[in-house]
């Protein structure tokens, strides 16, 4: 069996894929399981996971053969998997302890005990108290079922193989990290999860992998589809250029600057001028034809000197229903006056982004919110781009129930707004009042910094100008936004210490690598 691998660290992702939910997956394995013979799904799982070890690891290094796999085998199905896994190392040579507190219930588990039992694979049901001086650390204690917190044997287990995570490495999860909710990519119950630095997950990758804590917990993600395939549309989908680029306008010869859309950004009030100032240059370098700043406050520059292309207003008397699209709310405070500007630029058929202040604005204004869910509801979504807190102000709710189901809290932001909800963070997640959802698999702590959410919602408002529908132009503006950290990061120049304002040159460039080329070949 050949074992494909995806990760969140190893890119590009340039391809989409599908996330498959715990409902979805539960579907597909009873179906599997009734046309199969008995056993048949575990055996696959458990053999897949031993390839993957051998594959990606002892081949690679030597020395490694000789070290022992200590594998924590959980009362489950996950643990039957384990136990599989153990047979085939076993069998092929390896040096295997299996550590079992608790013995395997499910029939399948069982039938996996007695292969292992029967081919010899050491088997104890005490963990040591230190993990040192064993080679791989294998994790299949609970997989994508649980639904209470680790407790007992189980968590302190659990801490032993994240300290070996954080530390000398080599830590495999079957499935999921036990303790992470594939779903959500939280702890299950707000408790621990087990951090690993490779995870081999079985049919599909999930939603949890890719978001919220997940992406740090499951480390590098290879993919075994145990020969389970589904043609049915998955809920969920992992963001990839794919998706977006062929809604770019072509960049024909003839073209001029009114092809490419006329942005404002509007916001700056006084002492806050550097964010829109930041959002546009961001446009600038997006492709947008003209950007303008329509700036609230006083004190801002009579032009931008390291790129005098952009043309600055005050917001007084300046026509944005001339404009293409609008970007909003960079650091355009939260005065009446704000209000006013946000509620006027609601009434205009023009697409429209709101960002930091004018999510603010929207979630204390009944009369803002209504105006942005009738935008929905004629078909003219805005685009909403609130970080967790901002996310749980509009919901009124907390940042903790926005983080422990993130796929879903852009749900309700998408249907009670009307709106393309980009909620960001960790594994950002894209939504739609339609019920499209994606979750960007780009992006790392770099953009842990001031102003990249600025330049996040001029990107996307450079794509509006460009005639993009909003979903997909939000698709892009996060994959490209959060691929930019990755590549700055790879030269270098991040994650500590990258400045929002260093994304917009490399931007630029993805734009033309992996939007541009498409278009010439006809793809």
């Amino acid at each position: 069996m050949t074992v494909p691998h995806s990760s969140p660290y190893f890119f590009p992702h340039d391809e989409p894929l599908a996330l498959l939910t715990l409902a979805e997956l539960r579907a597909l394995e009873t179906r599997a399981a009734a046309a199969l013979p008995p056993h048949t799904l575990m055996a696959r799982a458990g053999a897949a996971a031993a390839q993957w070890l051998c594959d990606d690891t002892l081949k690679r290094n030597a020395d490694a053969r000789s070290q022992p796999v200590w594998i924590v085998v959980g009362p489950g199905n996950n643990g039957g998997d384990a136990l599989v896994m153990a047979e085939k190392l076993h069998r092929a040579g390896v040096p295997v302890t299996v550590c079992m507190p608790v013995e395997v219930k499910p029939d399948d588990a069982r039938w996996a005990l007695d292969r292992a039992r029967a081919a010899g694979v050491r088997i104890v049901s005490e963990a040591p108290a230190s993990l040192d001086g064993l080679g791989w650390l294998v994790d299949g204690m609970f997989g994508i079922g649980l639904t209470r917190p680790l407790e007992g044997v189980f968590a302190r287990i659990a801490a032993l193989l994240t300290r070996r995570a954080r530390t000398s490495g080599r830590v495999l999860a079957l499935d999921v990290p036990s303790g992470l909710n594939s779903d959500t990519g939280a702890p299950v119950a707000g408790g621990e999860a087990v951090r690993a630095t490779d995870t081999v997950t079985f049919i599909g990758a999930k939603p949890g992998h890719y978001t919220a804590q997940g992406r740090d917990l499951c480390g590098r993600l290879a993919v075994v589809t145990i020969g389970v395939e589904d043609a049915s549309a998955p809920a969920v989908m992992l963001s990839a250029p794919t998706l977006f680029a062929d809604h770019f306008p072509p960049r024909d010869n003839g073209a001029n600057k009114g092809t490419f859309g006329t942005l404002a950004v509007v916001g700056g009030d006084t002492g806050m001028c550097g964010a829109p100032v930041l959002a546009a240059r961001m446009a600038l370098y997006g492709g947008a034809g003209k950007v303008n700043i329509a700036f609230l406050g006083e004190g801002f520059p009579p032009y931008d000197p390291p790129h005098p292309e952009l043309m600055l207003h005050r917001a007084d008397g300046f026509a944005l229903d001339k404009m293409d699209a609008l970007a909003i709310g960079c650091g355009m405070g939260k005065t009446d006056r704000a209000k006013q500007v946000v509620a006027n630029a609601l009434k205009l058929d023009v697409p429209k982004l709101l960002d930091a202040d004018a999510l603010n604005l929207v979630a204390t204004d009944d009369a803002l919110a209504s105006a942005v869910a009738r935008r929905g509801a004629q078909d003219d979504p805005c685009i909403v781009t609130p970080h967790p807190l901002e996310a749980a102000r509009l919901l009124q709710t907390d940042v903790k129930a926005v983080q422990a189901d993130r796929l879903q809290a852009a749900r309700q932001l998408a249907a009670r707004y009307g709106a393309i909800a980009v909620l960001k963070g960790s594994g950002t997640v894209i939504a739609a009042p339609d019920g499209h959802i994606a979750i960007n698999p780009t992006g790392n702590a770099g953009l842990a910094t001031g102003g990249t959410g600025d330049v996040l919602g001029g990107l996307i408002g450079a794509f509006l100008a460009q005639s993009l529908p909003a979903y997909e132009a939000a698709l892009a503006g996060v994959w490209l936004h959060g691929r930019a950290a990755q590549n700055l990061s790879d030269d270098g120049d991040g994650p500590a210490g990258l400045t929002a304002g260093e994304l917009a040159p490399r931007v630029r460039s993805l734009l033309n690598r992996h939007v541009y080329p498409r278009h010439e070949r006809g793809l």
